[in-house]
């Protein structure tokens, strides 16, 4: 398993799903990890978990389209955890709808998580990283940044996130600073089975019928998008910088 020993991680996001694997992941490796969601309380199962394995880890409570909790999130983490290495913006909400029914508000909710949430969260932690020349970002983004029915606002999201990773990878790489991107695929969390009940269909016929679209004919797991951020995270991964991973058992190649 890649080494993060001495490193500290951030992880938005993290109270469930694919983000708290992630955390936990990094845990294992040896990183300390700020576990971030939009509560500190809900972020105790995650911390609670990592604590029972011997890691070592912070839950804390912010808003990621709020830049003053963001700020103070990043600093709790420096004072407490004793620097930052690694940062997963994983946050994310969907509002799903066809474009004529899209609200405003299902619009700006969706964009302000994502896209001022990568942005804002990168943005203070480049500070450190910058100061210590060396760092590793991480973006979730998605296979929907290629394109996805009723998701406008979040498709829209996704494709500003790798935008915005090259971007940053060009101007933070001179201070050895890596970022990269992950589109993960269908995965199996419990906000994709909330989509397939509020859409009326029964989860495990929902997870068949995808997998069956798919090359590897299966659905992701939380520990497959957790293995590809360990990869991007990694001392190891210094050359790549600038990439999006699409993680989604072939989706992206058909």
């Amino acid at each position: 398993m890649t080494n993060l020993d001495g490193r500290v991680a951030l992880v938005t996001g993290a109270a469930r799903g694919i983000g708290a694997e992630i955390a936990r992941t990094y845990a294992r490796a040896g990183a300390s990890v700020g576990v971030l969601d939009l509560e500190e309380e809900l972020t105790r199962e995650t911390v609670a978990s990592i604590g029972k394995e011997g890691g070592r880890a912070l839950g804390l409570g912010a808003d990621v389209a709020d830049a003053a909790q963001v700020e103070r999130a990043v600093e709790r983490v420096v004072q407490e955890l004793g620097g930052l290495d690694i940062v997963v913006n994983n946050a994310g909400v969907t509002r799903d709808n066809l474009l004529f029914k899209m609200t405003e508000d299902d619009w700006d909710t969706v964009v302000n998580v994502h896209m001022r949430g990568v942005f804002l969260v990168t943005r203070a932690a480049q500070k450190i990283m910058v100061e210590r020349r060396y760092g590793r970002v991480v973006n979730i983004s998605s296979t929907s940044a290629l394109g996805n029915r009723g998701q406008a606002n979040y498709s829209a999201a996704k494709a500003g996130i790798q935008g915005f990773t090259r971007t940053t990878a060009i101007e933070l790489g001179p201070f050895g600073v890596t970022v990269n991107s992950i589109g993960p695929g269908y995965v199996d969390t419990e906000m994709t089975r909330a989509t397939a009940e509020r859409l009326g269909v029964p989860v495990e016929r929902r997870l068949a019928d995808v997998a069956a679209t798919l090359p590897m004919r299966r659905v992701g797991k939380p520990a497959d998008i957790a293995n590809a951020a360990l990869f991007l995270a990694a001392e190891e991964s210094g050359f790549v910088t600038g990439q999006v991973l699409y993680v989604d058992g072939g989706r992206s190649v058909r």
